[in-house]
This record gives C-alpha cells, sequence and structure tokens, in this order.
C-alpha cells in the first residue's frame, strides 16, 4: 500500500472509529486470557481445528509458503508460524500482542537445542497488527474465529492486515468463511432456562417479593446465547447459510450485519429459536463447525426465544438476523421471525429496541405470528445437557402431518423430513 493509501486509510479508520463502537476497552482482559497456557492448549488440543490448518497449510505450501513473506494476525502460541515455516516460508512474522508473544520468542532464542529449523525464519512481534509496520507480504495465516464467526472482533485485525500488508494477489487463509442458522426446537432447554426466570417469581423469598424484576431477569436470561454441542435432530428445517468474503468485505460490512432467511418446516412443531454454527475456507479446505461434523472447541450456538413460536406442516418461516457491533469485542443481536408466506417482517434496520411486538403484530387476524429477541453474543452460556432420545421425533414435540393417508417422519441430512406414503 502507497504512503498516501495508508493516509487515507488511517483517516477512514479514525472517522470510523468516531461511530462504531470500538473493541479496544476490552483488550486488557482479551490479551489476558490468550496469554494463559490453559486457553491455548485448549485450541491446539481441538485436533478438528489444528489438524485442518496443518493439512491446509502445507498442501497449500507450493503455492502459498515456498520461499513467501508470511504473517501470522494474532498467532497466538506460534502454531501456524511454526507450520508455515515447516510448508517452506522464507519469513514468517508472528504479530501477537498477548504476554504468549514471549512464549514464542523463547522457541525461537532456543533454535539450537530444539525446532533448528526455525532459526533466523521466525520473527516475533509483539504488538497488535494495527499498530506495527511490517513489509508487503504474499501470505497473511490467521484463526480470527469466534463464536458464530464474528465473536471476539477478531476478523477486523484480519481485515487491518489484508488491507495494510498484503501484496496484491496476495493469499489468505481463511480465505472466507459462512455462517449457517436454522430453526430449533428444544423444550428441555427452553423449560431449563424459563427455571431460572421463575425463581424472581417468588413474592415470599424470606418475606421478600421478587416479583418487580421478573421481566428484567427474563430478559437477561433469554439473552444469553447458550453455546454447546447440540444433537442435529432438534434443527426443524435445514440452514440457511450467510457468505462472508475475508479477501472483499469492508470494515463497515463487518461491522453491521443482517442475514435474511427463509425456512420451510416439513411438519407440525415449535420453534424454541434459532441454531447457528459456521465453517471456514483453508485454502479449498472446509473446516466445519455444525452439529453434523465433528465437535470443535467452537461448538455450536442456540439463541433462545422468550416465547416459543408454533409451525404448522409445510408453513413457511421468514425473518432476519441482524449483528451489530459492541464495545465487548463482540456483537449485539436481533432476530425477527414470521410464519406464513405473506407475513411483513420489520425492516432490521428500524428496529432500535426489541420490546416486544404488539399483540396486534404478534398474531394477525390471517393467522401470523412475530416473534422477536435480543441478545448479547458476548453473554455466553455453555450447556452440557444430559442425552436425550431423539430417536423419535415426537420425543421432539414434531409431529407428521395428516393428509388422508399415513405419513413417515425420517432423518434426512441431519434433520427430520417428513413424507407422505
Amino acid at each position: 500500500m502507497s504512503q498516501a493509501k495508508a493516509e487515507d486509510a488511517d483517516s477512514d479508520a479514525t472517522a470510523t472509529a468516531a461511530v462504531v463502537p470500538s473493541a479496544d476497552a476490552r483488550d486488557p482482559a482479551y490479551f489476558h486470557y490468550y496469554a494463559q497456557f490453559v486457553h491455548q492448549q485448549n485450541m491446539l488440543q481441538d485436533t478438528v481445528r489444528t489438524s485442518a490448518y496443518h493439512s491446509a497449510i502445507i498442501v497449500n505450501g507450493p503455492t502459498m509458503f515456498r520461499e513467501k513473506l508470511v504473517i501470522d494476525v494474532g498467532a497466538g502460541s506460534g502454531i501456524l508460524s511454526y507450520f508455515a515455516v515447516q510448508a517452506g516460508a522464507t519469513k514468517v512474522y508472528a504479530v501477537e500482542a498477548s504476554a504468549m508473544s514471549q512464549k514464542i520468542q523463547k522457541m525461537v532464542d532456543r533454535t539450537d537445542r530444539a525446532n533448528p529449523w526455525l532459526k533466523d525464519r521466525l520473527q516475533v512481534v509483539a504488538a497488535k497488527i494495527e499498530d506495527v509496520k511490517l513489509p508487503q507480504v504474499d501470505t497473511l495465516i490467521s484463526e480470527p474465529i469466534g463464536v458464530l464467526l464474528v465473536h471476539e472482533r477478531m476478523i477486523e485485525s484480519y481485515l487491518v492486515a489484508r488491507d495494510n500488508f498484503l501484496k496484491p494477489g496476495g493469499k489468505m487463509i481463511p480465505s472466507s468463511g459462512s455462517i449457517y442458522l436454522a430453526p430449533f426446537t428444544d423444550a428441555n432447554l427452553w423449560t431449563q432456562t424459563m427455571a431460572k426466570v421463575r425463581f424472581w417469581k417468588q413474592n415470599n423469598f424470606y418475606g421478600v417479593d421478587f416479583g418487580p424484576l421478573v421481566q428484567e431477569a427474563r430478559d437477561e436470561v433469554f439473552g444469553q446465547p447458550v453455546v454447546g454441542c447440540f444433537d442435529s435432530r432438534i434443527l426443524l428445517a435445514p440452514a440457511i447459510a450467510h457468505y462472508v468474503d475475508f479477501e472483499t468485505i469492508t470494515m463497515a460490512e463487518l461491522q453491521n450485519i443482517v442475514i435474511p432467511f427463509e425456512w420451510k418446516v416439513p411438519f407440525t412443531g415449535i420453534i424454541h429459536g434459532i441454531a447457528g454454527w459456521f465453517d471456514i475456507n483453508l485454502g479449498g479446505m472446509i473446516l466445519n463447525t455444525g452439529p453434523y461434523a465433528e465437535r470443535t472447541h467452537w461448538q455450536q450456538v442456540r439463541f433462545l426465544l422468550k416465547e416459543p413460536l408454533a409451525v404448522n406442516a409445510y408453513q413457511t418461516v421468514k425473518g432476519w438476523m441482524r449483528l451489530s457491533v459492541n464495545m465487548s469485542r463482540s456483537y449485539d443481536i436481533v432476530a425477527e421471525l414470521v410464519t406464513g408466506e405473506d407475513a411483513d417482517l420489520s425492516d432490521p434496520m428500524d428496529i432500535t429496541s426489541t420490546e416486544p411486538p404488539s399483540p396486534a403484530e404478534r398474531e394477525t387476524p390471517s393467522g401470523f405470528g412475530k416473534r422477536r429477541g435480543e441478545w448479547g453474543l458476548h453473554e455466553q452460556v455453555y450447556m452440557y445437557g444430559a442425552e436425550l432420545d431423539y430417536t423419535k421425533p415426537e420425543f421432539l414435540a414434531i409431529y407428521s402431518p395428516e393428509s388422508g393417508s399415513a405419513a413417515e417422519v425420517e432423518m434426512t441430512d441431519g434433520t427430520w423430513e417428513a413424507t407422505v406414503l
């Protein structure tokens, strides 16, 4: 990038920072977390993640790494930098702002005793990518991903590296990702969550009436995304995908994301919320974190509705999810769902508050249902519930439509499908 372009980019970044919440406020806690061995080990021992990156870097070695200059954005333990050297990189700049950079440096300083192949090929840069000056490189590598792809806002730093240090035509691993959303039913999870709210409904807790706090408690508890692996059979319809191209997406597009969706549910059931996960493209190799794939440390995430939404067989469910950056290195999320092909949706950019839809909005005379929810992606809770019997759809309160002949519900591509016999 030319000096003039760099100055323009700095100017644009300054202008954007005036209106977009900065992630910097949470940096001390964020970098302290990733400076700990226990958290780096958790990621390293995610064999799906680590082996996928290793395979991608080694397989793409001849074209993307051999005799190339490389930047590892947010190097963490340094594992991707080590892989890049193994793949033949001339020089790798391992950019890491946490104290873990000292651990990478220790590895480099002791190449006379261990890992001699690292000698003179790895340079540790103990800073944020936003604060450094580096040469133009041929390839960027990073693991900038969080829950639902975008949590922790590390992708923003990845884009800074792209815009400032990647040569024209340079390569990125990962090059893209997709967010997946699907409706789910899980009465057990919803009931457990509601039980937390009911505690605050007590009107005689040692003589104290907690009633005035019930609504706030419900907003808080149901506003916490539930992170954890789940059985794919709770999904009521195939997921829709929202593609994110890391090579072309702008910072502004990343900071306010709207994902429209439309699902057709082939049976009568109850939608308790929206499930989400993602995949990323590692040099032509896809790392998938969905409920059908081998589990990873990212798991999946579920967004519970305060009030479930009933759906009839073959009914269409439409809606949108909006993700807006916040100061907690994450996103505030709002979503709206309606049933019926002709139902009206609100404009996602007009919703500034998630006050429940009015009675007229919720259940219109023509029978359409509308639900709206709000969640803080950073306010995650973890769920490792007991295994339930999902072998029959009735255990999930999913019922086959009766159309004058018998109907069978069976698993197809990880979701239940109804077939008239």
